[in-house]
C-alpha cells in the first residue's frame, strides 16, 4: 500500500492521518469534481490561498511544503490514491502550506461546496476525510507549523488571553517565551518591537501586531473571511459553547442556513474545563476542548458558519425577521435566532481583581494555566462540578490545592464521584465557609488572604494562582430588555412567561410561546443563559438541539 513519506520532525505516516483511498473510493470522488492533468512543479495551493480547493491523486506526487522566508520546509509527499487538506478546508480559512507537484500526473479536484456535497452524501468517505482532516490539524498545532508567531512571557496576562484564543481556535503558533528564549530580544529587534508591546503577535510571517484583541488577530489570520455578513440567513446563533454548537449542528444537518456568532472563542465555559467526566458516551471522560473542537468540526461540515471574536451588541426583535448588531457595525438578519451566551463566572468583590486576571487570577483550568502551577500552591474558588474538576485537573501537577467555599461543604453543589476523588486526594484541602478577602502583588498575584466567615479570623500564603468558578452572571445585557427576564438577569422561556411578561413584550399569536422560545416570537434561548438551566453539558447540547425543532415550526408558520 502507498504511504505518505514524512519528513524528520513533521506529522508521522499513520494511515489514519494519510489514508490510501481505493480504486472504488476514488471512483465517487470522481463523481463529485473534476479530472486534471499536473506539471512538474506546477503550485495547487500557495499558503495564504483563500480558495482552497481539495485533491485527491490519481498519478504523480504532491509535496506538502512549509514556506519561510526564502527557504521551503518539506512536511509530506502525497502518493497516488490519497489526498490534500486540512481543518482549514472545512472551515474556509486560508491555507498554512503550499501544495506542488513534484512529478507530473493527475488529480481529482473538488472545491469547498463539491467536498461539503461529498460529505454529506457519502459516510464513508465523509467519516475517513474528516478523521484526517483533524487528525492533521493536531499533527501542525504539535509540531508548530503555523503562520503565526507569538512573542509574550508568563507573566503576562496578554500573553496568556493570546494563547487561549489561539488554542480554542485550533490553529498552530510557534512560542517565543521572553522569560527564557535567548534568542526573543533578536525577534524583538528585528521586528521594532519592544517589551511594552508585549504579547507580539507576528502574522502571516511579516505584519506585526502589538498586544492586539483577539478580533484584530482573527481578522489578521482571515477567521471570517469565507462568511458573507449581509446574507440572510435562516437561523443565526449567538453564542458557541454546547448548546449553540448543538443549535448548529442540527440546524445546518437539516437544511437550514445557519449563522453562528461567537464574541470569542468556541467552546464557552465548557470549552476551558480540564476534564468531563459524566458526559454519556465517554466513559473515561474528554476535555472541554476536545469535546467543543469536534462538535465545531462537525457544525462546520453540515455546512454551518461561523464568526469568530464577534461579539453582538443590541437585538432587534421586529417580525418577521431579527435583526442583531455586531460590534463592529455589522447588522445580522435572519429569520429566527436562538440565544446561547451563556455565563460568566461570578467575579471577586476586590478593588485590584482587574490588575491580576490572566496574571494569576484564571477563569479556566486548561493545559496553560496548569503549566504555570507546577510544584507551586494555588487555590480554587467554587464549590460546583467546574470547580472539582479544576482542583482535580491541578492537584496532578501543584503542590497543594486549596478550595474555597462559602457553603459548609460540597455535597449539594457537587457529583458525587468529585466529591470523593477531592476527599482521597492528600494534595487538596477544602475549606468551608472561607471567602478571599484580599489580593497582593505588583505586576502578579503573589499572596492571598482569606477569612474563616464561621471565626472571623483572617489568613493568608504567598500563593500566586487563584481559579475563580463562582456561580454564573447571564450574558443577557447586550439583549437591552428585548426579551423577558428573570430576577437574576436569566432569559424566561415557554411555561416561564407569565400573561402579563406576554402582554409587556406584545406577543403577537395566538398560540403561546414554544418550549424554549422567549418573549419575542421566534426567538428562543437554550442553555446556561435560560432561566432554570441545569448545569450540564449534556442538558445545553439537548436544549439547543429541540431548539431547532422549534426553528422548523416557527419558520413554516
Amino acid at each position: 500500500m502507498n504511504t505518505s513519506d514524512p519528513h524528520p520532525g513533521t506529522p508521522t505516516a499513520d494511515p489514519r492521518i494519510f489514508p490510501t483511498l481505493t480504486a472504488e473510493q476514488i471512483a465517487r470522488v470522481a463523481a463529485h469534481g473534476r479530472r486534471r492533468p499536473i506539471a512538474r512543479g506546477e503550485i495547487l495551493v500557495e499558503a495564504g490561498d483563500k480558495a482552497v480547493p481539495f485533491f485527491v491523486l490519481v498519478r504523480g506526487e504532491l509535496e506538502v511544503l512549509w514556506p519561510s522566508d526564502a527557504t521551503e520546509a518539506p512536511i509530506v509527499t502525497h502518493r497516488p490514491g490519497q489526498f490534500s487538506g486540512e481543518g482549514n478546508l472545512i472551515v474556509g480559512r486560508r491555507a498554512l502550506g503550499r501544495l506542488r507537484a513534484s512529478q507530473p500526473g493527475e488529480v481529482i479536484e473538488l472545491d469547498r461546496e463539491h467536498l461539503r456535497d461529498l460529505l454529506h452524501a457519502d459516510a464513508e468517505l465523509s467519516e475517513i476525510l474528516m478523521r484526517a482532516f483533524i487528525l492533521r490539524r493536531v499533527e501542525l498545532i504539535a509540531g508548530g507549523f503555523g503562520d503565526v508567531v507569538l512573542i509574550g512571557s508568563a507573566h503576562n496576562a496578554g500573553t496568556l488571553r493570546v494563547k487561549e484564543f489561539l488554542t480554542r481556535n485550533g490553529h498552530p503558533y510557534q512560542y517565543v517565551d521572553l522569560d527564557r528564549d535567548a534568542d526573543a530580544q533578536e525577534m524583538l529587534d528585528r521586528f521594532a518591537v519592544t517589551v511594552a508591546d508585549v504579547p507580539v503577535v507576528i502574522c502571516g510571517g511579516d505584519r506585526v501586531l502589538r498586544n492586539p484583541a483577539n478580533a484584530q488577530i482573527a481578522a489578521c489570520l482571515g477567521f471570517n473571511d469565507a462568511i458573507d455578513s449581509t446574507q440572510r440567513r435562516d437561523l443565526v446563533i449567538v453564542g458557541a459553547g454546547p448548546a449553540g454548537l448543538a443549535a448548529a449542528v442540527y440546524g445546518a444537518s437539516e437544511g437550514l442556513d445557519v449563522l453562528v456568532i461567537e464574541a470569542n472563542s468556541p467552546g464557552g465555559q465548557a470549552g476551558s474545563s480540564s476534564r468531563i467526566e459524566n458526559y454519556l458516551g465517554f466513559p473515561t471522560g474528554i476535555s472541554g476542548l476536545e469535546l467543543t473542537g469536534r462538535a465545531y468540526a462537525q457544525a462546520e461540515k453540515f455546512g454551518a458558519q461561523v464568526l469568530i471574536a464577534k461579539g453582538a451588541t443590541k437585538l432587534s426583535c421586529d417580525r418577521p425577521l431579527c435583526a442583531v448588531e455586531m460590534d463592529d457595525g455589522t447588522r445580522l438578519t435572519a429569520r429566527a435566532l436562538i440565544i446561547a451566551t451563556g455565563a460568566e463566572y461570578r467575579k471577586l468583590g476586590l478593588d485590584n481583581l482587574a490588575r491580576f486576571e490572566g496574571a494569576g487570577v484564571y477563569y479556566g483550568a486548561t493545559p496553560m494555566e496548569a503549566q504555570l502551577c507546577v510544584g507551586e500552591e494555588v487555590i480554587v474558588v467554587g464549590g460546583g462540578n467546574s470547580a472539582g474538576q479544576a482542583a482535580v485537573f491541578l492537584a496532578a501537577g501543584a503542590k497543594r490545592v486549596q478550595i474555597l467555599i462559602r457553603g459548609g461543604g460540597l455535597a449539594e453543589t457537587m457529583s458525587r464521584y468529585l466529591v470523593r476523588r477531592i476527599e482521597d486526594d492528600p494534595t487538596i484541602v477544602l475549606r468551608p465557609r472561607t471567602e478571599i478577602v484580599a489580593l497582593e502583588g505588583d505586576n502578579h498575584l503573589a499572596r492571598v488572604r482569606w477569612r474563616d466567615n464561621r471565626t472571623g479570623r483572617i489568613d493568608g500564603g504567598d500563593i500566586g494562582h487563584v481559579f475563580v468558578m463562582t456561580g454564573g452572571a447571564p450574558n443577557t445585557k447586550w439583549l437591552d430588555q428585548c426579551v423577558a427576564l428573570d430576577e437574576h438577569g436569566f432569559i424566561k422561556t415557554g411555561p416561564q412567561l407569565s400573561p402579563d411578561d406576554l402582554v409587556d413584550a406584545h406577543w403577537p399569536l395566538q398560540r403561546p410561546p414554544h418550549l424554549l422560545e422567549t418573549s419575542r416570537p421566534g426567538v428562543f434561548a437554550v442553555g446556561d443563559v435560560r432561566s432554570g438551566n441545569t448545569k450540564r453539558v449534556a442538558s445545553a447540547v439537548g436544549e439547543g438541539s429541540i431548539a431547532v425543532a422549534f426553528v422548523h415550526q416557527v419558520l413554516n408558520e
